[in-house]
């Protein structure tokens, strides 16, 4: 008897720490608004971690370029449904090398390489761009910004289609350019980044992230943790 209850104390104890535990990696927060982090295409290991004081993300990829019929570089994602904005600030470290390391908002259709998607890019050398491919294994396209160097990027999802913003010192918005691509809800929206180096990585900072979606709740495997540059829904 003594026995007995001594294992069922052990295995009492053990649910208990198992619990806590699971309920830490839940409340902590480890990806911020965002459910995932993946390396998509063939790219050294990156990661992203996210820094709760600051409500920033430290995305650090790698990959050859998102460009052509695949792409390859670290995401950072939630899927949802339905109409979205997703606005940032994005900041490169001094001292890199490779002018066209890139970060992105992006809408993807999936986690494949060759997913259709539409993003708005910018890159070291402070080329701003709207990318998309319409098509799953199509060639990518894009329209540049006229505006250089802008660090605050904005890309809105209405229906199939996706505008590009970028801003200015002011803070003000100024949508540079629209495409049309056609993805099945859910989506995986996010940010990410491509070192434009296959054997190399890069790490990108990005701020007062906010994910703003029209009418719609995230897709059923998502997550939506309410902390700095938290998802939020608008009214339609």
């Amino acid at each position: 008897m003594n026995l007995r209850h001594g294992l069922n104390r052990i295995l009492a104890v053990a649910l208990v720490a198992s619990c806590t535990v699971a309920a830490q990696q839940t409340v902590g927060g480890l990806h911020g608004i965002f459910a995932g982090s993946t390396d998509v295409g063939k790219l050294l290991k990156g990661a992203t971690v996210y820094e709760p004081a600051s409500g920033s993300y430290r995305v650090t990829g790698g990959g050859a370029d998102m460009w052509g019929g695949e792409d390859a570089f670290h995401f950072s994602w939630v899927r949802l449904s339905g109409d979205a904005t997703l606005t940032a600030d994005v900041h490169f470290p001094s001292g890199g090398v490779p002018p066209l390391e890139k970060a992105v908002l992006i809408f993807r259709q999936s986690l494949d390489p060759t997913s259709p998607y539409a993003d708005v890019a910018i890159h070291r050398d402070g080329h701003v761009t709207l990318q998309y491919r319409a098509v799953t294994g199509g060639k990518t396209e894009d329209v540049t910004s006229p505006e250089h160097g802008s660090t605050r990027l904005r890309i809105e999802r209405s229906g199939n289609r996706f505008t590009a913003f970028t801003g200015s010192g002011d803070g003000k918005l100024t949508a540079f350019s629209t495409s049309t691509v056609l993805l099945d809800d859910p989506v995986y929206v996010g940010i990410g980044v491509c070192s434009h180096n296959a054997d190399g990585l890069t790490t990108v900072t990005f701020s007062n992230v906010t994910l703003a979606q029209h009418g719609r709740e995230p897709a059923p495997d998502s997550a939506s943790n309410s902390s700095s540059g938290a998802l939020r829904r608008s009214r339609s």
